[in-house]
């Protein structure tokens, strides 16, 4: 039986890179409309700078 590679499982295993990558696309659009919506960068709206 083939293992899926979209299926979600905790640990080190192939399907944890696809995630990784995922979320991070997810996080750097998050990023990206929060700058051109507010006109500032992330840090500085969120205080930090």
């Amino acid at each position: 039986m083939e293992e899926n590679r979209n299926d979600f499982k905790f640990g080190f295993n192939p399907s944890a890179e696809n995630w990784n990558g995922r979320l991070a696309m997810i996080g750097f659009v998050a990023a990206l409309l929060t700058e051109i919506l507010s006109g500032q960068g992330v840090l500085h709206f969120w205080g930090l700078l």
